[in-house]
């Protein structure tokens, strides 16, 4: 892997804009993607990153899922921002699709983990108007950490019981049966989490698009050609003006680019 921008000023001045291709230490990787930094006595304000890969033609997915069009060190950047995250958001479709287990601890970022305030593994957010979900899967029979869903106040009963009978936190952030993103974000915010992932899939993303409260998408962008129908990163409806995002930094391995951008 190789920086082809640098990350951030202080890592640039480090000399750390190595041109040489190798594989990347977990800790690099954890300072290059590291969740902004409050200032001293301010309050932490939610920041919402989301992690996408997409082939050259746009498509999310190959026979809808993502890992056919992935790579080893997008497998790295994957883990890494999981390892930074208080908790993941994803979609229901996507648990259902992409066989969603709970996130794990690892050792690698234990400390990191622990001199931030984190407990040894994010929450998994499942957002769900309908809570159509098989509660009899791991992700909700054994986490490290309950799995929450985010519902809206409208979901059916006998399936919010089911959810906490399960041992699943369901935390309502709608007055329908669906969940407004700017909502849920605050939401998840009260629980303690300001550190936020999404992980998709496109649906959800272009929710949160169309809503203003994406700070950040993390982009690896795969050098395949698919064709076909698959989804792009983001659907549903479109934005009135498009918002303009700024490249903060930018990594290649094999032909795969990492580029991060952020609200401007």
């Amino acid at each position: 892997m190789r920086r082809l921008l640098p990350v951030t000023e202080e890592t640039a001045a480090r000399g750390t804009a190595d041109a040489t291709d190798r594989e990347w230490g977990l800790d690099e990787l954890a300072e290059a993607y590291a969740y902004p930094v409050a200032a001293p006595g301010a309050r932490p304000r939610p920041w919402l990153r989301a992690n996408m890969v997409s082939t050259l033609d746009g498509a999310a997915q190959h026979d809808g899922r993502s890992q056919p069009i992935s790579h080893p060190a997008d497998m790295r950047v994957f883990g890494t921002l999981r390892g930074l995250a208080d908790v993941v958001i994803v979609g229901a479709e996507t648990v259902r699709q992409e066989g969603y287990r709970p996130a794990r601890a690892r050792e690698a970022f234990a400390a990191r983990r622990e001199a931030a305030g984190q407990g040894p593994a994010p929450a998994v957010a499942v957002v769900s108007a309908g809570l159509d979900l098989d509660f009899s899967l791991p992700l909700f029979t054994s986490p490290l950490v309950p799995t929450l869903l985010l519902t809206g106040a409208a979901a059916p009963p006998d399936r919010v019981a089911a959810a906490e009978k399960a041992g699943a936190r369901v935390v309502i952030a709608g007055d329908g049966p669906g969940v407004e993103p700017a909502r849920a974000v605050r939401a998840l915010a009260a629980l303690g989490h300001t550190r936020l992932l999404t992980e998709g899939g496109p649906r959800l993303l272009g929710q949160l698009v169309a809503a203003g409260v994406l700070d950040e998408l993390c982009l690896t962008v795969s050098p395949m050609l698919t064709a076909g129908d698959a989804q792009r990163i983001a659907g549903g409806p479109g934005v009135a003006v498009p918002e303009r995002f700024e490249l903060v930094s930018l990594l290649e391995e094999e032909g795969f680019l990492f580029s991060r951008y952020r609200r401007r």
